[in-house]
This record gives C-alpha cells, sequence and structure tokens, in this order.
C-alpha cells in the first residue's frame, strides 16, 4: 500500500492539482490505477473544452470593447463640454496603464477560499479624524465595467473547472501551453478583455490535438496580434506601408522562433526573423469600423502584406498571401529543433528543473514521429518511468497552491475575487506575465524567502478563518494519506489550534511540492 500511495501522490501532485477532499475519494481511486487515473482524461477530449454562460466569441468581446470605448469618449467629451470632471472609472479597474496593483493588503487577499470578498474601507474611514468628520451621503456602488466584468467571468470559469477536474491533468497542459504561448492583459483593455477567450479558443481545442494546429490557431488569434503588435507591422513595399512611411514590427516573428517553436540556438538567423516578419505581415484583426471584416476577428490585409516571394529557413515560400505564412508555420512546427525546445520545456515543467536527457529525447521521438501529436506526448510522458520515479522536488506555483488548497478544502469558488487579489500578491496575476516569455518554471522562481512569507502569511489567513471548521489530520489523509511523511504527521499532531495545524499542513512539502 505504501508504494501505492506513493505513486498516488505522484499521480495527484505531478500530473494534477492535488485531491479534493470532501467524499471525491481522489486517493483511492489514484492509488488504485495511478497512470490510469492520470490518462482517463486524455480520453475525453472535449471535456478540455471550456464553454459557460455568458462567455462570448473574440470578435463578439471585441466588439463590445469597441462600445465600451465609444461610450467612455462620449462621456468624457460631454464632461469637457459642461465644464465638469469627466466620470470616474469604476474602482475594480485596471490601473490605466493596464499594470495590476500590487499593494493588496493580506486582510484583503486571504478570504474565505470560496472567493467571497471582504468590504472594502473607503479612503474617508480610513483618515485618523474620520470619527469627527460629519456624515456622507454613501454614493451609489459603480458597477464593473464590461471588461472587468468579463475578464473575472472568464477567470471563474477557469478556476471551477480546475476545481471540479477529477485529477486536473487536462487543466494543467492548459495551463501548460497557455504560459508557452502567453499573452499580458496587462497589455491594455483589448487584451485584457481577450485574455480569457484567447486561451478558450486558441490553446483548449488544440491541448490534445496536433501541435502545428495550435500554432496556426496561436499565431492567428486577435489577442496574439494585439500583444506582439503586428496589427502595426506593415510590409515596407506593401500599399499601406508606402502611404504610411512605416515598416515591419519583428516581436510576433521573433518570438514565434525564440519562444514558441525553435527556442534560442533552434538554427534560425536575424535575417530569418525578419524574414518570418515580412510573410505574416498584413496578419490582422479588424477594427471597430470593419472594414477588413467582423470587428474583432482575424483577417488577412493584402494591403500591408510585404509582396513576393520570401526565403526562411532555406527554403522559398511563394507569394500566395495568407496561405505562405501558413505554410512557413507548418514547417516551423515540423522543424527538429522545435521538437527538442517543446519537449525539453514538457519535461522540465511536469518532472525536474533539469530534465532527465533520456525522457527528454524519447518525447521528442515521439513529437517527431506522429507529426506532433500532442495527446501522444502527453500519453509518453505519464507512461515513462522517469516521471513517477524522479522525487517531487518542483515547487507549485502560486497558481498551483491555491487551487490544490482549494481542492483539498473541497471549496468551488463562487467568486475569482481571492485567487486574483492573492496571485497578484504573490507575484503571478493571472494571464498577466511580465513579459512573453511567460511565468517561470523553476523552483528558483518560487522559493525565494520573501515568496515564502508570503505563502505562509496566505495560509496562515486561511487556518485563521477555516480552522475551526476543519480536521487538519482528515485532510492530510485526503492529502496524502500513509504517503505523508512522519514529520508532516508529527508537526500538524502538534500544532498548537486547529487554525494553526491548518496553516501548517498547507505549507507542508505534501501540499507545495509537485
Amino acid at each position: 500500500m505504501a508504494r501505492d500511495s506513493q505513486a498516488a501522490l505522484v499521480a495527484l501532485n505531478r500530473f494534477g492539482f492535488g485531491a479534493r477532499g470532501g467524499a471525491s475519494g481522489d486517493f483511492i481511486n489514484a492509488a488504485t490505477d495511478p497512470r490510469g487515473f492520470v490518462k482517463a482524461e486524455l480520453s475525453r477530449p472535449n471535456g478540455v473544452l471550456l464553454e459557460a454562460p455568458g462567455l462570448q466569441s473574440t470578435p463578439q468581446l471585441g466588439q463590445a470593447v469597441f462600445e465600451y470605448q465609444a461610450q467612455v469618449k462620449q462621456a468624457r467629451e460631454a464632461a469637457a463640454k459642461a465644464g465638469g470632471p469627466a466620470e470616474a472609472q469604476p474602482a475594480a479597474d485596471p490601473k490605466p496603464d493596464g499594470k495590476v496593483r500590487r499593494n493588496l493588503s493580506l486582510n484583503m487577499a486571504a478570504t474565505d477560499i470560496a472567493g467571497q470578498a471582504p468590504e472594502m474601507k473607503t479612503a474617508d474611514s480610513m483618515q485618523p479624524n474620520a470619527a469627527a468628520a460629519p456624515p456622507a451621503a454613501k454614493p451609489a456602488p459603480q458597477p464593473l465595467n464590461v471588461i472587468q466584468k468579463t475578464f473575472r467571468a472568464e477567470a471563474l470559469a477557469r478556476l471551477q473547472r480546475a476545481t471540479l477536474a477529477d485529477c486536473g491533468f487536462t487543466e494543467r497542459l492548459v495551463v501548460f501551453w497557455s504560459n508557452r504561448f502567453c499573452i499580458s492583459a496587462a497589455k491594455g483593455e483589448l487584451a485584457r478583455m481577450w485574455a480569457g477567450s484567447f486561451e478558450r479558443e486558441a490553446i483548449r481545442p488544440y491541448v490534445l490535438g496536433r501541435f502545428a494546429d495550435m500554432l496556426k490557431a496561436v499565431e492567428q488569434h486577435p489577442a496574439m496580434l494585439f500583444f506582439l503588435d503586428n496589427q502595426q507591422s506593415l510590409g515596407p513595399d506593401s500599399r499601406a506601408g508606402q502611404n504610411r512611411k512605416r515598416g515591419l514590427n519583428e516581436n510576433l516573428a521573433r518570438e514565434i522562433m525564440e519562444l514558441h517553436t525553435l527556442g534560442v540556438g533552434g538554427g534560425y538567423t536575424q535575417e530569418d526573423v525578419t524574414s518570418l516578419a515580412r510573410i505574416i505581415t498584413g496578419w490582422t484583426f479588424a477594427g471597430r469600423q470593419g472594414q477588413l471584416g467582423v470587428p474583432g476577428s482575424f483577417v488577412f490585409n493584402v494591403n500591408a502584406h510585404q509582396p513576393g516571394a520570401h526565403v526562411l529557413l532555406g527554403k522559398t515560400y511563394e507569394a500566395t498571401g495568407v496561405a505562405q505564412g501558413e505554410a512557413a508555420l507548418a514547417d516551423i512546427a515540423r522543424h527538429p529543433s522545435t521538437a527538442t525546445f517543446i519537449a525539453t520545456k514538457f519535461v522540465r515543467h511536469f518532472v525536474a528543473d533539469d530534465p532527465p536527457p533520456a525522457l527528454v529525447a524519447r518525447l521528442r521521438d515521439v513529437f517527431v514521429r506522429t507529426d506532433g501529436d500532442l495527446k501522444a506526448l502527453a500519453t509518453a510522458l505519464v507512461d515513462s518511468d522517469e516521471a513517477w520515479k524522479a522525487p517531487l522536488t518542483k515547487m507549485r506555483s502560486p497558481y498551483e497552491f491555491l487551487l490544490a488548497s482549494g481542492r483539498l478544502l473541497a471549496r468551488v469558488p463562487e467568486d475569482p475575487g481571492f485567487y486574483l487579489n492573492t496571485l497578484n500578491l504573490l507575484g503571478q496575476p493571472l494571464w498577466a506575465p511580465a513579459g512573453p516569455n511567460g511565468f517561470p518554471d523553476t523552483n528558483a522562481a518560487w522559493t525565494a524567502p520573501e515568496g515564502i512569507k508570503l505563502r505562509l502569511d496566505v495560509a496562515a489567513q486561511m487556518g485563521a478563518r477555516l480552522g475551526n471548521n476543519t480536521d487538519p489530520l482528515d485532510l492530510l489523509e485526503f492529502a496524502a494519506s500513509d504517503a505523508a511523511s512522519v514529520e508532516t504527521r508529527k508537526t500538524i499532531e502538534r500544532a498548537e489550534s486547529r487554525q494553526q495545524a491548518l496553516a501548517l499542513l498547507l505549507m507542508s512539502p505534501e501540499m507545495q511540492r509537485r
């Protein structure tokens, strides 16, 4: 039983988001057939898709942003004519520069794990002489604007899916690929509005499909085109380039090669980057006027495309319009360097910061042999002995830590506030990495003393709020059963209170490592 329990712990923590508490029976099911428990989700490809009431398509969301921006502009113009201040933006909006707020207090962040946010104090109530001030009429609460409301709805749908999943392997795959092909909601209003739909449309349908199909969907998605400025890239010899006296923007082309496919040292040159940038000129999305297509949808603007044939990685691509770029992407997806790069990233995420070379080589061969079949890649990972024998030394990211805690406490979020606030606090704001390389995937990023201190504070707040209603030793059985270490069990037993015991459990290696 001990060996099965250890394998169950690996199944739940390495490949999933940890065991659910309550009557789920996750640990028992995983111990019975660890590999089968993990692979069961791979046989339900439609289970990766995410549909929820109110979630809309990218063009619909784009149209909503354009309409909202027009309304804001009209309100400002009307206020300017009237000589008064423009209407203030809702307090819950992102900052004007698009950056997430990081000065959140622990009291705000460490709310009930179900996501019920506490009331926020007003500025006046925090003044020393607030009690002496005459009572003022309480302003009517302002509704969230459509952008923030959409972002929260998308976040909640993602969080609920991950919390309810049996194992969570496919949701972990979604997180992995979404981070590899990341955009940032901090880029601006369109990026924030599209962050969730980008993942639903360009990542989820292909997680168990072909890499080449995911690559095409990602690079043609309006969110990626906006994030990496390809709508600003004009062929120098195109009609638009001649008229506007502007040229290439190489951001998207560079990240396709450096971060999305070949990797640094993957055999491409700066000349190849420039050539790919020329090939994908004209890849853009329709604007608010809808002159090229449905507003917010991918379109190919022939007037912005650099004419002629182009040479990329030694191969000539003839002038075939949008198909020229699609052919280039298809070839890059099958490049040997891409196979090595993807296999390395995959193993580093799931197994160890220093990926076992033999496992990387095996997954690379699977990638090549199956023409980038990502379900085959995931299956090969689960079937490998290395993935089960390697010790659980990877530190969970803040997102994984919060999901694991919520699952163990059997709390399905009803509001995303707790998660969003706490992720900001812990340095992993949802869908908002600092750069196009995504959030780090190594221990060094999440084991800094400051980060551990913040996790401990969050765990202590959870313990204080929920400890009276739980038995931490029972939760330890749900989480690890007899695979839990003697040290962890004794530490929890010696705690001065249930609140402290719950905090210690949440900070234990069984909850922090995967």
